[in-house]
């Protein structure tokens, strides 16, 4: 009878589409904290609703653009593992893998995969909350913190805030993605969220 290995791979290797979901967990693995963990989750440490909302960032935009600042830093020292290169490897065998994450540190790109669609956005970029302007957050001046746009606009972590929906676009690939695979792997998420 075959062990679980051999049913994965047998299924991997017939498949012609595969989604493959990853979340929190696929990161704590490269040292960035994940956010539900019971006793270490940020969570766990402070109110989503005081830094991970449309209203928090609204009342209180410096306090939380500091916050979201000092993860970008873990972030940014941060280095993909051996799972996210098996994923790019996966992706070079078969015809297509998507990949959807939950999480906004865009260590699958650098890894090398390509076809990712980052649900909640990425801490790379940064989003004026007046003209829309999308502009990297290497690119913004920080001396003054909220950092504002030229057109007098305070950026956004372009990352979702708990409230916020989900942009169009990623929605729309995300289920075309889903649509379209015979095989989906679920990694580091319980996939509740």
């Amino acid at each position: 009878m075959p062990g679980l290995d051999e049913i994965l791979l047998e299924k991997l290797l017939e498949a012609r589409s595969v989604l493959v979901l990853t979340g929190a967990g696929m990161s704590a693995e490269s040292g960035i904290p994940t956010f539900r963990e019971a006793q270490t989750g940020l969570w766990a440490q402070y109110r989503p609703e005081e830094l991970a909302t449309p209203e928090a960032f609204r009342e209180h935009p410096a306090r939380v653009w500091r916050w979201y600042e000092e993860r970008r830093a873990g972030v940014r020292q941060a280095r993909p593992h051996a799972g996210h290169r098996a994923l790019v490897e996966l992706a070079a065998l078969l015809p297509a893998v998507h990949i959807v994450t939950q999480n906004v540190d865009g260590l699958h790109q650098m890894a090398g995969s390509r076809d990712v669609i980052e649900f909640h956005g990425n801490f790379a970029w940064q989003r004026c909350m007046e003209c829309n302007n999308r502009c990297e957050t290497t690119k913004i001046d920080i001396r003054q913190i909220p950092p504002r746009c030229e057109c007098g606009g305070i950026y956004k972590p372009e990352c979702i805030f708990f409230g916020e929906m989900i942009p169009p676009q990623y929605l729309r690939r995300s289920e075309m993605a889903a649509s379209a695979c015979d095989t989906m792997l679920v990694i580091g998420t319980s996939a509740g969220v």
